[in-house]
């Protein structure tokens, strides 16, 4: 099961990503230039959401089909910080600059605060989705078990260290 669940969080990443990227291309005035952006928008938009919610709900039962081992993961960590910054973005871009669309829908270049916000909003993406894929690899580059690590990597990936042992132990 946790298989399909992984599959079906991976299928619609890419349609959410896929929707989000025409967007944010479309904000940065790189793209669909002679399209309102309201268009693209209001096109497009149905789409990101349908692939955020089944990306988020997947994404939430692959979180606790183990969560412990999730939770002391560092790049789980970040991607969710990541997560909460991508999503702060779009609250203030639909706080701010999007009230104002009807002053710029038919510019091919969006304002300067529309282009921040899609730039932004790529580059999160693209450190959400490497933050994601390093996930499998924590136990690999940061196990408590296997190596002497620096206090801040052990910090960071949930290992205390022991008195009576040289190697960290995993906060459990």
């Amino acid at each position: 099961m946790y298989l399909i669940v992984l599959t079906v969080h991976v299928l619609t990443l890419t349609v959410f990503v896929g929707t989000a990227l025409m967007l944010d291309l479309r904000l940065l005035g790189l793209t669909m230039t002679r399209v309102p952006a309201s268009e693209v928008i209001a096109r497009l938009l149905p789409w990101t959401t349908a692939g955020f919610l089944v990306m988020m709900t997947s994404g939430a039962l692959l979180f606790y089909a183990a969560p412990m081992l999730r939770y002391q993961n560092v790049f789980f960590r970040l991607k969710m910080v990541a997560l909460v910054l991508a999503a702060l973005n779009v609250w203030v871009f639909r706080s701010t600059v999007y009230r104002r669309i009807a002053e710029w829908d038919l510019d091919p270049v969006p304002p300067r605060r529309a282009r921040v916000a899609g730039g932004v909003s790529l580059a999160l993406w693209a450190i959400l989705i490497t933050l994601g894929r390093m996930i499998p690899y924590q136990l690999y580059w940061f196990d408590c078990s296997r190596q002497p690590q620096s206090a801040i990597v052990n910090a960071l990936s949930g290992c205390i260290a022991d008195s009576r042992e040289r190697a960290p132990l995993r906060i459990e």
